[in-house]
């Protein structure tokens, strides 16, 4: 027997109409939250646990691989709106390498980052300098570029007077571990460091303390660190607040929002490079004082972490983009050094 056409496209409507309701999509079909019907993005797990107000931020995280990540604040902190990117990588993986790098002549923390060879994934200013000099430790594969300044001059009953601060530093150990401390170069040379429990008690103001030795401060052990970077002062030690800004004879606006730079790790591995952004009076963000930023920092998981240089010198890259805006009117300063993250 012969069916009709209308009969035939009646039965296809029909069957057409019973798969759609056996999909089991509703409201554009589909199903789960990929919205549309399209497949979405497979969400990022968190190396660090986030604190409120932190997101992981994609588009500064462009082919990144397992294990290196970048997130980004941009809310309300202590009463008034910060603004703030962090690169996080593993280094449990040890797959990625931290290495501080020095110039000759000061240049834009972007530049050390492109003329890097390798495959570099961003980095952020280093320690405190003058001119074409700097004045923090800058120590890459056992080869040492600079040392923590080792005597600074202060005010001591109406007169200048030399201190000799053992000052913060943040080093990778030969097995690939971070780890925090505050050290003195001892001795005539410069290769022979100490790190100690507590930092020398100098106070300005005060008579200076000794010179540092093995035994003094007390607890004066050898600190060979085959990778480092000096900076000051000190923010965090084994998962408190320890701003040692007195005693390392450091003032940098402390009490004052400023923008910052700093780096500190987690207990479980995780180095976290930090720059909050600030002197951006137009566009409302005014930084962060040393008390907040180590705040901050503990927040995101940091049990230890130091001060880098800050102020006009902050900058960091991430997928090879410029995050926080640089405080120098927008214009990002040359400096002498810099910490950056690259594949092995």
């Amino acid at each position: 027997m012969t069916r009709s056409p209308l009969l035939a496209l009646f039965i296809v409507g029909l069957f057409s109409i019973a798969c759609s309701k056996d999909s089991g999509g509703s409201g554009g079909g589909g199903g789960g939250n990929t919205g549309g019907g399209g497949t979405g993005p497979t969400p990022v797990a968190p190396i660090i646990s986030l604190p409120a107000g932190w997101k992981y931020n994609a588009t500064y995280s462009t082919n990144f691989p397992n294990g290196i990540q970048t997130f980004s604040f941009d809310t309300i902190f202590n009463g008034r709106t910060v603004k703030a990117f962090c690169l996080a990588f593993d280094t449990k993986l040890g797959l990625y390498d931290l290495k501080p790098v020095q110039s000759a002549t000061a240049k834009k923390v972007s530049e050390f980052v492109s003329q890097e060879p390798g495959i570099v994934f961003g980095g952020i200013n280093g320690g405190f300098f003058g001119g074409n000099s700097s004045y923090s430790l800058v120590k890459y594969n056992n080869q040492q570029s600079s040392v923590n300044i080792k005597s600074v001059n202060r005010t001591y009953n109406g007169t200048s007077a030399a201190y000799f601060p053992t000052r913060a530093a943040f080093g990778i150990r030969s097995n690939g571990s971070p780890t925090t401390a505050w050290i003195y170069h001892v001795g005539t040379g410069n290769d022979n460091i100490y790190s100690y429990q507590t930092p020398s008690p100098n106070a300005e103001g005060s008579a200076p303390q000794p010179v540092p030795t093995e035994n003094f401060p007390s607890g004066g052990t050898a600190w060979a660190m085959p990778t480092a970077i000096g900076g000051s002062p000190m923010l965090l030690k084994d998962g408190q607040v320890n701003i040692s800004d007195v005693a390392e004879l450091i003032n940098i606006n402390n009490t004052t929002s400023r923008p910052r730079s700093a780096i500190g790790h987690t207990s479980n591995g995780i180095v976290l490079l930090l720059a909050v952004e600030g002197d951006n009076a137009v566009a409302g963000y005014p930084g962060v004082n040393l008390a907040e930023l180590a705040n901050m920092l503990l927040q995101l998981g940091c049990s230890d972490a130091i001060n880098l240089d800050g102020g006009g010198s902050t900058s960091l890259v991430a997928a090879g983009r410029l995050t926080v805006r640089p405080g120098d009117a927008g214009v990002e300063r040359p400096v002498v050094s810099a910490v950056l993250i690259k594949q092995k």
